[in-house]
């Protein structure tokens, strides 16, 4: 089978919700595959102990704490037996390496950290002799360490800070994080008074029940506007008009009024000019016939613009109601709510087992001496280093996948709801039927879309980083084709983005693969053209008015919660946490939203295409779509009868015109 499906049927018969069979199974089989690479690579960290090294701790020289070591070739003082010594204790815990992330100390494997200050050699020793705990190198005796001379670089730093063991990685941490100065002045180098960050941090302390509560409410917020914003859309739409219309005649009138006032100006001054300040006047000039130029482009700008307002009224019309019937889909699909929840909650684990891989393959591979300090890691040498990108690759890939799952099954809902004509006789759980036509049929589908997305996105991320690391040494033009590169990449990744999106919706209606699926739908979208860029430019900008409407009352009720702190500054963290968080859930929920309109349109257009409304081609479009196809089947109506006059008109014209002179009968 072609990738466009040249074994199909040329001509497509658009079946909603009827023969329904698998998709793009080769593409699952595949997903398949590579999902059990990503698995090998986590039994291969726990096999070859990288897991263990990473959970228990080792030393410096290669030994697993709480356990049976083996021999190492080549490195001394390792295949010691540390059955007894579970925590890891770091010579200099507070030496930090910014850059690596790490911690620059030898590591030793104790049976119990220091929980009280050792000032003096002393104090080690009679630690030692007490808990039977031995804080410098194996081959130093504990009651010997004050008289021997390798205590300066075998023995921790004096004074060594109290410490106690991580609940679950069993390393000892400092319990005054002080000792951490140097990687939080790195950390928040943005903030040049100590007082002010102490003074943030009370103040996001203080207001914890606070921030918990206004989180809820723009949850609730969120929910509740997906309701509602069909009831206020109309609205929202004759606000963006009439800023658009507004501020486009102002910033035309503004340029016109500055190039009048400078024409002026210019003429005032002209018979004062002298030799002295001839150039100057050339300047005058030059910036006279430039505001001229902008003034004439803003005037041609702001004709083009209200004439494609004007044209496409209609199309902002049937924005408007496809707002309408979305919000009525959430009312009958109540649980399409919960999605983002869903989507997040699996981002989520699926992002902890990514990482904790990624710590266990910090931690697998050969022992080695590091030349500079002379300690023993752990790193991938051979082919096995190019499992960690695999693993990154599956970063990205998995990702999506998860994503384009959520977009599945709401287009399949959403399907469902549009092609079912009682409303009333719809399934007890669509979305829930959605998901299980996903997992059944449409897997391959999925991994196919989110596939194309990973091998735009991955390009775009090395040069992201390329960039990043070139930063300040690359020349302008390097530097001007990298961007120029991410920026195509980013738009190519936004457009295959929308055209995956309605290809599973055309592959929830009629069950066919992804390339035929995505064809069909650019036909659609294609021959939609302008209803596209309507819906896209009006509907875009009211979910984003949307957003900020959640934003803002979220962050107004903040103000009044938090009024009763009468130090303002305390205001400011609380307040950005709040409205970082329920930027995001306005986002995440009013992305839903998005998705429900466009593949609402989709349905549309398709049944505008192969439906008239006459007997046995009945529409399926709910009721304000109708009253939107009637409204413009009137005004099509209107607009051929007066053609057909004006046709009239000028053949009746033709008629009546006299014979020219000179002429006569035959």
């Amino acid at each position: 089978m072609g990738c466009c499906g040249s074994a199909e049927r040329t001509k497509r018969e658009w079946r909603p919700l009827e023969d329904r069979s698998c998709t793009d199974l080769p593409w699952f089989l595949l997903f398949t595959v590579f999902c059990v690479g990503m698995g090998s690579i986590c039994g291969f960290t726990i096999v070859t102990g990288g897991a263990a090294r990473l959970v228990f701790g080792y030393d410096s020289y290669g030994n697993t704490c709480g356990q049976r070591n083996e021999q190492i070739e080549g490195v001394r003082l390792s295949g010691l037996d540390h059955t007894d010594r579970k925590y890891v204790f770091f010579l200099d815990p507070c030496n930090i390496d910014i850059v690596q992330r790490k911690i620059k100390s030898m590591a030793l494997c104790v049976s119990l950290c220091p929980s009280e200050e050792l000032t003096s050699y002393q104090d080690l020793k009679r630690f030692a002799m007490l808990n039977g705990s031995e804080l410098c190198s194996y081959e130093l005796a504990g009651h010997k360490y004050p008289g021997l001379p390798e205590r300066f670089t075998k023995c921790p730093k004096l004074p060594v800070p109290p410490s106690k063991a991580l609940p679950v990685f069993n390393r000892c941490t400092p319990v005054d994080i002080s000792c951490y100065a140097k990687f939080a002045e790195a950390v928040v180098t943005f903030v040049g008074d100590n007082s002010v960050l102490h003074r943030l941090i009370a103040g996001v302390a203080a207001s914890k029940e606070i921030i918990i509560g206004l989180c809820l409410l723009a949850l609730v917020l969120s929910m509740l506007l997906m309701v509602i914003i069909r009831y206020i859309s109309a609205v929202l739409v004759w606000i963006l008009t009439a800023l658009v219309v507004l501020g486009s005649l102002a910033g035309t009138s503004v340029l016109w009024w500055l190039y009048i006032d400078h024409r002026l100006y210019g003429n005032d001054t002209s018979t004062k000019v002298t030799k002295e300040v001839k150039e100057e006047v050339e300047v005058s000039r030059d910036s006279g016939q430039a505001l001229l130029v902008y003034a004439i482009s803003a005037t041609v700008f702001t004709v083009i613009l209200l004439l494609l307002m004007l044209f496409m009224r209609k199309r902002v019309a049937l924005t408007i109601a496809l707002f309408h019937v979305a919000g009525k889909v959430f009312i009958h699909l109540p649980l399409l709510a919960l999605q983002p929840f869903c989507t997040f909650l699996a981002l989520l684990l699926f992002w902890i087992y990514w990482i904790l891989v990624l710590l266990f393959l910090g931690t697998t591979g050969n022992p080695e001496q590091n030349e500079e300090t002379g300690l023993t890691e752990f790193r991938l040498t051979g082919p096995l280093q190019y499992l960690t990108w695999y693993h990154a690759v599956g970063l990205v890939w998995i990702s999506e996948f998860i994503l384009a799952c959520q977009q599945m099954t709401v287009a399949g809902a959403v399907v469902t709801y549009y092609f079912t004509r009682d409303k009333n006789r719809l399934p007890v759980t669509p979305i829930l039927s959605s998901v299980l036509r996903l997992v059944r049929y449409h897997l391959g589908t999925v991994a196919k879309g989110s596939f194309i997305i990973t091998l735009v996105k991955i390009p775009r991320l090395i040069l992201m980083y390329i960039h990043n690391q070139l930063k300040g040494k690359e020349n302008a033009c390097a530097r001007c084709m990298l961007k120029t590169c991410i920026c195509c990449l980013w738009c190519l990744e936004k457009c295959l983005n929308y055209l995956n999106q309605n290809a599973y919706a055309a592959t929830a209606i009629n069950s066919t693969s992804f390339c035929t699926s995505a064809r069909d739908a650019f036909v659609i979208l294609v021959e939609n053209a302008l209803r596209v860029a309507a819906i896209n430019a009006v509907g875009d900008f009211v979910l984003f008015l949307g957003k900020v409407l959640i934003v803002t009352s979220t962050a107004f009720a903040g103000v009044l919660l938090l009024n009763y702190q009468r130090d303002y500054a305390e205001w400011l963290l609380p307040l950005i946490i709040v409205c970082l968080f329920a930027f995001l859930v306005a986002h995440c929920f009013l992305s839903i939203f998005e998705i429900v309109v466009d593949v609402l349109f989709l349905c549309f257009a398709i049944d505008t295409k192969y439906n008239d409304g006459t007997p046995g081609k009945e529409f399926y479009m709910d009721k304000a779509l109708m009253e939107f196809v009637e409204s413009s089947r009137r005004l099509e109506r209107v607009v051929e009868r007066g053609r057909s006059r004006a046709k009239e008109v000028v053949s009746e014209g033709a008629e009546m015109k006299p014979m020219a002179p000179g002429t006569s009968s035959a």
